[in-house]
């Protein structure tokens, strides 16, 4: 029997606030263990929440580009559950009614995947295990959060990992968070069930919990997915449960039978009040938008006429793309531009975290510049590459760089005596490219390019070297 893969994931968001979602802690990273914490934090008694005004606005920015609903009325609720890395006994979260809901990501493939709810709620601490002792940090307790619930849309492990690229992705842009999940500002429950295909019924569902790699997600899902087809097949009946995936092994294993909402005793929380967002409060964060993703990548293609897989590069990050637009102002072509930042650039660039940040020597205006001088015909490509590498050497602007003998170019009658030069000097690559080695023409070509410093047009001196070797006995 065919079987049908159904799956919808729990996003947990961290959100960029400097201060906690109900106190003022710090929500930076790191530090030392129970450092960044109050008695709010901990939930010690007397102590009174406030909502910070932020969380909120980020996470109706975050329903926005995703094209959720915002909600003009909704409230904070208490889930109860008792866990050590929750010290008051109880999550203050959202539960009947969400800040966002009825939204959707669209896929490459045409599909969409409803997005159920956005609502916002706390983190809670973390427990260290080391030596045979548990160990709590309360530090991340109270970080503010937003969960994105999907609804069982995802048929595909492909449409699972596109989905949270994308979530990230538009988390990034606009400025909600870092979503880097190595340090657990994004991690993900994968809920999954099989059915046989064509079948409308929901199976029994698993939920993988606190998925902090796409990499692991997927191989997890993997996983999951045999082995709910292994026991269907083999006339068992697959168990409502939340697992854990092990990453040594690749496999999942039980951690406890799956909760449903009543199992959490959800009721209001009697210490926050109503949360009232008006139509002109949400009109101004939608103003605070950025152009999100897949319509910045939409316009690359018909204006700009880029390929895909430069597309794909220049969108990942915003820093990126903002700099690539302000570079292209005024130039004629603005593949060049983007030639500058995915080769020689980004070759110096070590990762992603690098490329994120991308601080680099060269300002944006300097780079139009340099490519300006490129469409006057005032130099040649092989001088602006040697350029570039000297403005990302000395962050100085090409007009320190380049002299007015460079910007002159090179004669019809000086290049044929460089070229006659270049083939009297190199007579075993003449003798190679007669034999019909077509690369040892780049040899002449490379000293003549190197006689003239760049200045030179390249295809006028190939052509002028071929010529030349024609003529010769």
């Amino acid at each position: 029997m065919k079987y049908e893969l159904v799956s919808g994931l729990e996003t947990h968001v961290e959100l960029s606030t400097k201060t906690k979602i109900f106190c003022g802690c710090t929500t930076e990273f790191g530090g030392e263990p129970n450092t960044h914490c109050c008695p709010v934090c901990i939930g010690l008694p007397g102590t009174l929440p406030r909502l910070n005004k932020k969380v909120v606005e980020y996470a109706i920015m975050a329903g926005l580009a995703a094209n959720c609903e915002i909600a003009h009325i909704s409230k904070m609720d208490r889930k109860n559950y008792c866990y050590p890395d929750l010290p008051k006994a109880y999550q203050i979260s959202q539960y009947d009614m969400p800040l966002c809901k009825n939204g959707y990501i669209p896929l490459s493939n045409g599909r969409r995947i409803g997005i159920t709810r956005i609502h916002i709620e706390e983190d809670a601490g973390k427990l260290v295990h080391q030596d045979g002792n548990t160990f709590v940090d309360y530090n991340r307790g109270g970080v503010p959060l937003i969960e994105i619930v999907s609804e069982p849309d995802i048929r595909s492990i492909d449409e699972a990992r596109e989905y949270v690229e994308k979530l990230q992705l538009i988390m990034r842009y606009i400025g909600v968070s870092d979503c880097k999940m190595q340090e657990g500002s994004m991690r993900c429950d994968v809920n999954i069930s099989v059915r046989p295909a064509g079948s409308e019924e929901l199976g029994t569902r698993t939920e993988i919990k606190n998925m902090n790699s796409i990499s692991y997600m997927t191989k997890a899902m993997e996983y999951e997915l045999d082995r709910q087809i292994d026991i269907l097949e083999s006339g068992g009946k697959v168990e409502q449960e939340t697992l854990r995936y092990n990453e040594t092994e690749n496999t999942t294993s039980s951690m406890r039978g799956k909760e449903d909402a009543h199992d959490y005793r959800y009721f209001r929380d009697p210490d926050l009040v109503t949360i009232h967002v008006g139509d002109e409060e949400i009109e101004r964060i939608r103003a605070l938008l950025p152009e999100l993703p897949d319509k910045k990548r939409e316009r690359y293609r018909s204006e700009l006429n880029l390929p895909e897989a430069d597309i794909q590069l220049l969108t990942k990050y915003r820093s990126i793309a903002e700099y690539f637009e302000a570079a292209c102002e005024g130039v004629k072509r603005p593949t060049v531009v983007a030639n500058c930042i995915i080769g020689q650039i980004f070759r110096r660039l070590e990762n992603d975290d690098a490329k994120e940040k991308f601080e680099i020597p060269v300002s944006p205006s300097d780079l139009r510049d340099l490519v300006l001088l490129l469409d006057s015909g005032k130099i040649r490509m092989n001088l602006l590459k040697s350029t570039l590498e000297k403005m990302l050497d000395t962050g100085k602007p090409a007009s320190e760089l380049i002299s007015e003998k460079d910007l002159g170019g090179v004669d019809e009658a000086a290049l044929k005596e460089l070229c006659g030069q270049s083939i009297a000097a190199n007579p075993n690559a003449v003798q190679d490219y007669r034999s019909g080695k077509e690369k040892a023409l780049k040899a002449l070509l490379g000293h003549v390019m190197k006689a003239t410093r760049g200045r030179a047009d390249a295809q006028q001196a190939e052509k002028m070297l071929i010529e030349l070797i024609r003529k010769l006995p």
